[in-house]
């Protein structure tokens, strides 16, 4: 992802995602839940993981994800912009969708299993 339009652009290409308020400031959501947030930290985004996903992204690709003390005990890890690691960013955006779409959106979708 090259900056924060980017990686909404990606989001807003996921079925029933919306741009609309999140702490104050309008990233994607799906069924009032949000997927990513734009960040406090310059260059990177906040995202939302699982647990046991968050340490493993954390641990084989630090250049591109990591977490500020802010963000260690819950499920959203920093990814910044402009790494090489676009696909699995989009992987994990979509993963983010999967967990907070309805059964019938992901059916809808061809989602029946998690990406």
């Amino acid at each position: 992802m090259d900056d924060w339009e980017d990686a909404c652009a990606f989001a807003l290409t996921l079925p029933d995602v919306a741009m609309a308020p999140w702490w104050g400031t309008p990233c994607p959501k799906i069924n009032g839940k949000g997927l990513m947030s734009h960040a406090r930290q310059p260059g990177s985004f906040g995202l939302m993981v699982a647990q046991d996903e968050k340490v493993l992204l954390l641990e084989t690709d630090p250049e591109t994800f990591w977490q500020t003390d802010h963000y260690r005990n819950y499920p959203m890890l920093l990814v910044r912009y402009g790494t090489p690691a676009r696909e699995r960013i989009q992987l994990y955006i979509q993963r983010a969708w999967w967990d907070r779409a309805k059964k019938a959106q992901r059916l809808t979708a061809g989602l029946g299993t998690r990406p």
